[in-house]
């Protein structure tokens, strides 16, 4: 067996996969060499083994790589992002890697005019031809679309988000005057409102937004609206220590001006306890460091230096806010209220509390805050006692003292009060930000419009070291949109497919509806116990928790304790104070201690009164906007987490009835420099989005397809006459036709044409063509057209012929039918007369027969001539009368016919008495002569009763074979349905270990990664993949066998089989032997190439689909003999994919396996294997396997198998030792 050096790709934890050669088979498993010396030569899983093709080549799409799995997915997705090729195309969805710098001229106003209007696939990838297909799918199926941008936080959706809407406003809405710079001006605003720097991303974005682009009937930009979705409200008040707050507060401290800085009483960030917790470094350039003075600047800024980004800059940044809300319609008083709102919840951080001595209890504004009360009370026009009273106590209500109740105040402790100035800072910028982007969308013309393109960028799938309530709430989104992915590109894809009627090969995908149901089931979901847990007297995050576990833990295997999770930091939590989820990109561990209080949003009582209260009008109008009171009683108030279910289920519904085009942005390595790849990091993502399903799909799928009266609608005004008048399916199967494409290449179903990726686009380049250049294709159609009808009149005549010749043929047998008849009645009416004749002629022979014998007598009677003269004379008499007389009865036939017989006899008798006197004279002579004759006709006979023997020998060992084939089949009938159960049920759980093995791995990945970011530790090993279960069943087979041979090389085995005597051990030798080949042509098998598929053939396909069928093993040996030979068809197909020739398949099976094999074709050399020479081409299945024995009429006896072997020049068959 000569194992192929061939390149392939390995799996390695970190980078993904490797470039490795095979080196040595190892049962199920082979041993690799990675070329890069840096990795040590291992022995690794088929399952983590894939063949590499050409690893420096790139393509645009990845379905056209020549082998279709996640390594060459990702190496070409690493190689194109090398030669700042950010840009690949899984058919019609956009992969985007983040380059995390700026690549010249990629989006400039010259690339926006060379997309518009082309076809996926005309030009290299790009965001702008997604958009662009988005806009004239919305222009063709006059339907709204929606471009989903999903990926993780730092790969890039915002930007991604800003190119699309800067494509649709440059091309069409230079018509729409002011809507277009106010549609663009959004991105600064809501970038400064809603988005901060986090460790994995500078600009990420804590709320999640729906931008609509609204077109009018003439497909011209008339307006827009913006709706957002779960603002991080908390990071208001704390962030991570290498995270900042929202950059709006960086913007005021950097960059507003003296007069406006002095209003909102700003120094630098290091002076709030909003922002000092995190980072106090601004966003600069070298010329914008220069404009900041020093008294604006953090003491870590002056030591480290200002934070660098391409796209970030808190000084200009807040020159372009500025600019961008007084473009949005805001005064300056106006403007001056928003920042003055902003300012205030900063100035309310700096708000401590000490504890009031006194048996009363309660607290005091500490002295030291005092100016930060005042400032925070002069921004929001109250008055600072009231401010300090509403922090320091809570009013309640009693219903029980008439219809408005006793207002009672309530004293805080110093802890309540800090959460109650906690509770207003996150209320006033909330409402700031919704009031913000009313205001947005208040400036962009609210014109009804038909139609819209919407883009959806929400935060992406996030996991830290500790995860809260948002964490939750956008993994929760994450789910929704995961599952909505699989249902548009996976789901529905395949049914459409199915409706259709197009062959494609259904494809696997993992369905996360039980973790959604999890988390949001109305009655038994976290969402529903976390709000009954509100609405407690005194809720308890640990209650919380341990209901979840209690309710949920015991029947889904996607919550677990935290002590289950692979980080050291999550194992240290304590049951009661958080979960683990298994979300579909990986596990998350849920810190509960904060979920309570960020899912109530409510405000005090008194704080929300005394905001309503305020002179500031804006203030006012903030408090009001967002419910005049706030609601008595916990029953009455509504959750964060149902407000944003609804919100989320209204987006999914919106999402459902437009068209869609999906962007999965890809983050290339967590330290966000640009031209790094991390191959681990990239692969991760790619799982967990579905990319590789979806690639799967596409291989064998049309992800570009067209109604067949839309194609006609859209292209038959470009068209001549006498090809538009043809009805719409006639003239797509002429477009298709008449361009010569490959029937690979696209397929008609019952509505709609279907094309691979990038052949729709040929069909589009070429209808849009100049009037001169469609001359070829009106020439190609119509000569198709005239090619067609010529076959269907060929097919009418024929079928007219064919009508014709069965009419006629009809016809003969109807006069058959009627000569038959009339035979029939003639001949019953005349069977009497002619039976007579009959029996005349057959006297009339007699009398022949009597001449001849009178001839041979030596010497002849002298009489006898004239008697039989004379009876021949009454014989032509009588026969002459029976003709003529047609009137004679049957009596009168009788007597005439007796009386001429016995006549006859007499004459007989006389000549045969002389004969054999004649004939006894000459016996004596003869005997001599007689005896020789016998004995040679005892030899011929002896001949003939042996070739007799013979035959039925064959047919009783025949019989023997079909009764040994039909005991089999019964005992295999007889095995209960539980052993049935246990072959079939261990297939199902080794499935089932191998799904959880691979989850295990992705979260120990995602914990490693965690690890590496955080300076954390994992603990135990990382997941042997797919080979615990596998190897436990090997190490158990072993024990009770004598030899292990799992270390053996092929070349011992080979060895051992050829030459050993020892029969125990040849036998393990050959079972090992065929295993290994069993697992390597399985693994060639699922990586060859579609083109060599014919080429690895070694048995017919009903003997390879008999091995995978789930089989009940025999007890006990196989009945009948140790040689058996089998025959069987065999159909190899061609190279083209065409059916072959029929031939023969012949098998000679010594015990288990094939030690001998011919394949007979006509026309074709015979090919004549043997084990021990030819293994690599030979049937590596057990002879239980092959369900060769099942077959009816398949076995056949040793000589018919060795005249065959013989005849085509096989030597003489040697047995292995014994």
């Amino acid at each position: 067996m000569t194992i192929d050096k061939q390149l392939v790709w390995v799996r390695e934890p970190n980078e993904g996969f490797v470039l490795a050669r095979l080196h040595e088979l190892m049962g199920e498993e082979a041993d690799v060499v990675p070329l890069d010396n840096k990795y040590p030569r291992r022995t690794c899983s088929f399952e983590d083994i894939f063949p590499a093709g050409d690893p420096n080549k790139d393509v645009d799409d990845n379905c056209e790589l020549m082998f279709l799995n996640e390594a060459t997915l990702l190496n070409n997705i690493l190689t194109r992002y090398k030669k700042n090729k950010i840009y690949t195309y899984v058919a019609n969805i956009l992969l985007a890697v983040n380059p995390y710098k700026e690549i010249a001229d990629l989006y400039s106003s010259n690339t926006i005019k060379m997309y518009q209007g082309k076809s996926l696939g005309q030009l290299p990838p790009h965001v702008f031809a997604i958009a662009d297909k988005a806009f004239r799918d919305m222009k063709a199926f006059k339907q709204s679309q929606s471009i989903i941008v999903s990926g993780e936080s730092g790969a890039g959706k915002t930007e991604s988000t800003k190119y699309i809407l800067k494509y649709l406003c440059e091309l069409w809405a230079k018509s729409a005057g002011p809507v277009e710079q106010k549609l663009l001006d959004a991105n600064p605003i809501l970038e400064a409102f809603g988005n901060a720097k986090t460790t994995r991303n500078n600009n990420s974005s804590r709320f999640g937004k729906f931008i609509e682009v609204h077109f009018s009937g003439a497909c011209s930009v008339t307006g827009g609206h913006i709706s957002h979705y779960l603002l991080e409200r908390s990071r208001v008040c704390r962030q991570a220590p290498a995270e900042r707050n929202y950059h709006v507060f960086y913007l005021l401290c950097a960059g507003a001006p003296p007069p406006l800085r002095t209003y909102l009483r700003l120094t630098k960030p290091d002076d709030y306890y909003y922002l000092k917790s995190g980072c106090t470094q601004y966003f600069t350039t070298p010329d914008s460091e220069k404009k900041i003075s020093a008294d604006r600047k953090s003491k870590d800024h002056l030591a480290k230096g200002g934070l660098r980004d391409p796209i970030l800059d808190d000084y200009e940044d807040f020159q372009r806010l500025n600019q961008a809300l007084s473009r949005a319609g805001l005064s300056e008083e106006e403007k001056r209220d928003v920042f003055g709102a902003v300012a205030g919840a900063l100035h309310l951080g700096n708000i401590t509390f000490d504890e009031e001595p006194g048996a009363r209890g309660g607290c005091a504004v500490h002295a030291h805050a005092e100016p930060a009360l005042a400032a925070a009370a002069a921004l929001f026009h109250v008055p600072a006692d009231m401010l300090r009273r509403a922090l320091v106590s809570r009013l309640m209500q009693s219903a029980r003292a008439g219809h408005k109740g006793t207002a009672i105040m309530v004293p805080l402790k110093p802890h309540e009060a800090c959460s109650a100035r906690d509770a207003l800072a996150k209320a006033v910028y909330g409402r700031v930000f919704e009031h913000v982007v009313r205001r947005v969308n208040r400036a962009v013309p609210a014109v009804a419009a038909p139609y819209y393109v919407g883009v959806l960028d929400i935060a992406g799938f996030e996991y830290f070291e500790m995860n809260s309530f948002e964490q939750f709430c956008i993994n929760y989104c994450n789910e929704k949109l995961q599952q909505f992915f699989n249902e548009r590109i996976l789901k529905n894809e395949q049914e459409l497919y199915k409706r259709e009627g197009l062959n494609v090969p259904h494809i696997q995908y993992v369905d996360n509806q039980d973790c959604i149901d999890l988390i949001e089931s109305k009655n038994h979901g976290i969402f529903h116990y976390l709000d009954e847990e509100s609405k407690l007297p005194k809720p308890e995050p640990s209650h919380f928790t341990e209901c979840v576990h209690r309710e949920l833990g015991a029947h889904s295997e996607r919550l677990h304790v935290p002590r289950s999770s692979r980080l050291k930091a999550h194992r240290e939590l304590r049951d009661h104070e958080g979960f683990l989820l298994r979300h579909f990109a990986g596990a998350v561990c849920y810190s509960t201690g904060q979920f309570i209080e960020k899912n109530n949003d409510a405000l005090h009582a008194s704080l929300g009164v005394l905001m309503q209260e305020s002179d500031s009008a804006f203030v006012r109008e903030l408090f009001e906007e967002a419910g005049a009171e706030p609601a008595r009683g916990r029953l009455a108030f509504q959750s964060v987490g149902a407000k944003f279910q609804a919100q989320l289920a209204q987006l999914m519904d919106k999402l459902g009835k437009n068209g869609t085009k999906f962007v999965r942005c890809v983050k290339p390595n967590g330290s966000m420099r640009g031209g790094a790849g991390e191959g681990g990091l990239v692969l991760a993502q790619l799982q967990c989005s579905g990319t590789g399903a979806a690639l799967q799909l596409m291989e064998h799928g049309y992800p570009s397809r067209a109604p067949f009266l839309h194609l006609h609608h859209t292209y038959a005004p470009h068209l001549p006459h006498q090809l538009a008048s043809l009805s719409p399916r006639t003239f797509c199967e002429a477009m298709v036709h008449s361009l010569g494409l490959s029937d690979k290449d696209f397929k008609l179903g019952v509505s709609r044409v279907f094309f691979r990726p990038g052949k729709y686009s040929e069909l589009d380049a070429l209808l849009r063509s100049e009037p001169h250049e469609l001359q070829a294709v009106v020439k190609n159609v119509l000569t198709w057209l005239v090619r067609s009808r010529w076959r269907k009149s060929i097919f009418a005549v024929l079928s007219i012929i064919k009508l014709k010749n069965k009419i006629v043929y009809r016809r003969s047998c109807l006069v058959l039918i009627q000569k038959c008849v009339r035979g029939h009645v003639v001949r019953r009416r005349h069977r009497p007369r002619l039976a007579a004749l009959r029996q005349l002629a057959a006297l009339r022979h007699n009398l022949v027969d009597m001449r001849r014998a009178l001839a041979s007598l030596r010497p002849a009677p002298p009489a006898a001539h004239p008697a039989l003269d004379a009876l021949a004379r009454r014989l032509d008499d009588a026969a002459r009368a029976v003709k003529d007389n047609e009137h004679m009865s049957r009596e009168q036939l009788d007597s005439m016919q007796a009386t001429l017989s016995k006549e006859v006899e007499v004459q007989m008798n006389a000549i045969q008495k002389a004969v054999v006197e004649q004939k006894n004279r000459e016996e004596q002579e003869r005997l001599r002569k007689i005896e020789a004759e016998i004995r040679a006709a005892e030899e011929a006979k002896r001949i003939e009763q042996e070739k007799i023997r013979q035959e039925e020998e064959n047919r009783r060992l025949k019989a023997e074979m079909e009764a040994r084939r039909k005991e089999e089949e019964r005992l295999r009938h007889q095995q209960p349905a539980d052993v049935a159960a246990d072959v079939i049920d261990p297939l199902q759980q080794d499935r089932t270990d191998r799904d959880r093995l691979e989850q295990e791995r992705r979260d120990h990945e995602m914990a490693l990664r965690l690890a590496r970011e955080t300076n954390g530790h994992v603990e135990g090993s990382p997941p042997q993949l797919r080979r615990s279960e596998r190897v436990r069943l090997q190490q158990a087979a072993h024990g009770k066998q004598k030899h292990d041979l799992s270390k053996w090389k092929y070349s011992e085995l080979r060895d051992t089989i050829n030459t050993s005597c020892d029969i125990e051990l040849l036998e393990a030798c050959r079972h090992e032997f065929h295993r290994r080949l069993k697992v390597y042509h399985a693994w060639k098998a699922k990586n060859a190439r579609k083109s060599t598929l014919h080429e690895q053939e070694r048995a017919p396909q009903s003997v390879m689909d008999a091995a995978k069928s789930p089989r009940v093993l025999q007890k006990g040996d196989i009945l009948g003999a140790r040689h058996r030979y089998f025959r069987i068809p065999f159909v190899r197909g061609g190279a083209g994919g065409d059916g072959g020739t029929r031939g023969w398949w012949y098998a000679h099976f010594d015990g288990q396996y094939v030690a001998r094999q011919m394949e007979l074709h006509p026309d074709k050399t015979p090919v004549l294997l043997r084990a021990g020479a030819d293994d690599m081409q030979m049937c590596e299945l057990s002879l239980d396997e092959t369900g060769l024995t099942r077959k009816r009429g398949a076995e056949i006896l040793p000589h018919e198998f060795e005249r065959q072997w013989t005849a085509h020049g096989g030597p003489a068959y040697a047995p292995p030792p014994r």
